[in-house]
């Protein structure tokens, strides 16, 4: 009987474990540094991928429900509230999405783990976007209050 993708570690081990993980990462993010659509995303990061990409993976590995590789070196992670910093709107999902299926596509995965994988990162995904444009609306918020505070 084969166990469900997202039970126990049955999605990580359609990825290829670690290695598959890493290997997606790294296409992700060759993706993202050379596609005119994710240029806005890419300008969100640093220079140097490198810390990036391990944190990516890291998360990953425990997401897809191996080893949680990210909290053992960097400790609790809200996705959310990691990105909340940065001004992520929809046309940044989409074009992080479509870096994320070009890179899905290029693993040697089963087709309905390819589809599965790529749905559920539409979630958090969302989730950012929606996260983000909270705080951008908190932060207008404090802008306007600070500004009649300043004229009062």
């Amino acid at each position: 009987m084969t166990i469900p993708f997202g039970t126990r570690d049955a999605s990580f081990a359609a990825a290829g474990g670690v290695a598959g993980i890493e290997r997606l990462v790294d296409d992700f993010y060759d993706l993202m540094d050379t596609l005119p659509e994710a240029a806005r995303i890419r300008a969100m990061h640093p220079d140097d991928l490198t810390v990036a990409r391990d944190k990516l993976a890291r998360f990953l590995s425990g997401w897809l429900g191996g080893p949680r590789r990210y909290a053992e070196k960097y400790g609790a992670l809200s996705i959310p509230g990691a990105h909340a910093r940065f001004p992520i709107e929809e046309a940044d999902r989409t074009a992080w999405l479509h870096c994320m299926a070009l890179a899905i596509a290029r693993q040697p995965w089963d087709e309905a783990f390819a589809a599965y994988l790529l749905e559920q990162l539409g979630v958090p995904a969302r989730r950012i976007v929606e996260v983000c444009a909270l705080e951008r609306a908190a932060e207008n918020e404090r802008a306007a209050e600070d500004g009649e505070g300043a004229t009062s």
